[in-house]
């Protein structure tokens, strides 16, 4: 091989890996901007409980929710059988529990969830402390040796997750995939957070959590499976809602996701 086409051949390598470093800032730079921002994770600032019944909502402290911003008598969330509605202004309407269905109150924003048997309130304030504190993200260089291509095997069950607040349901996983890495055969399962999901869900721990990452989980997003095969980029593992606020409620990993091995790539804990 003659020293031109060597020379070549690096330049095609230093292309394609400048390429990928680009290509990695860039989605580092979204994630960033996503969290900060005015209705991203940050903004999260309370959660609060419905009791089955009126639950009212405002700034006067003798409110059910008791509010930082907007009207003293805000209105009135009514709690019935699994049905959330909100009385505001005189009107009656239905709010859709983890849908983008909101009720506003001064600056606030005010959704409804659900988990397990339990009905809440989330807010968001563009004002959080959160946001307004937020000092950025850090992460280990990336490196491509932690971008693999697995093996997918099909096996469609549905595996118990537990969140953080210690409640557990079954979620649809469509197989495992198998891989490679820091000298290890590793396995991981996915979760699918909707039906019709289009990628699929990683929750995962490895020796960093609670040391160099955060304690409890790491998530990863990956495309469906083509021709059996996942590629998974280990510098877009990234943080949970957990790690940036109280008010999250995360999913822990399945027992068969926490790693033997230490996972040097990605999203390190918040503040480290």
């Amino acid at each position: 091989m003659n020293r031109s086409w060597i020379l070549w051949l690096a330049g095609l390598a230093l292309l394609a890996a400048t390429d990928y470093q680009s290509e990695i800032a860039a989605w580092r730079r979204a994630r960033e901007a996503n969290l900060k921002a005015e209705g991203g994770w940050l903004s999260l600032a309370g959660l609060f409980w419905l009791n089955e019944g009126a639950n009212s909502f405002g700034t006067d402290p003798a409110n059910r929710i008791a509010l930082g911003d907007g009207p003293a008598r805000a209105g009135v969330f009514e709690l019935h059988d699994g049905k959330v509605t909100v009385l505001q202004d005189g009107r009656t309407r239905e709010l859709k529990p983890d849908s983008a269905d909101a009720v506003t109150a001064g600056r606030l924003s005010l959704f409804v969830i659900q988990r397990g048997g339990k009905y809440g309130i989330r807010l968001k304030d563009p004002e959080s402390q959160a946001r307004r504190k937020f000092h950025g993200l850090s992460y280990w260089a990336a490196r491509e040796e932690y971008r693999v291509t697995a093996r997918f095997t099909p096996a469609p069950r549905e595996i118990p997750i537990t969140n953080v607040l210690g409640q557990t349901e079954p979620m649809k996983c469509p197989g495992y995939v198998t891989f490679r890495l820091v000298g290890r055969q590793l396995r991981l399962y996915p979760v699918l957070e909707e039906p019709q999901a289009k990628e699929l869900f990683f929750i995962f721990r490895d020796r960093t959590s609670g040391k160099e990452t955060y304690g409890a989980a790491r998530f990863l997003d990956s495309e469906l499976p083509r021709e059996g095969q996942v590629v998974l980029d280990f510098n877009r593992a990234y943080n949970p809602p957990c790690a940036f606020t109280p008010y999250a409620t995360c999913p822990l990993p399945p027992l068969e996701n926490r790693l033997p091995v230490r996972i040097e790539a990605g999203e390190k804990k918040y503040g480290h």
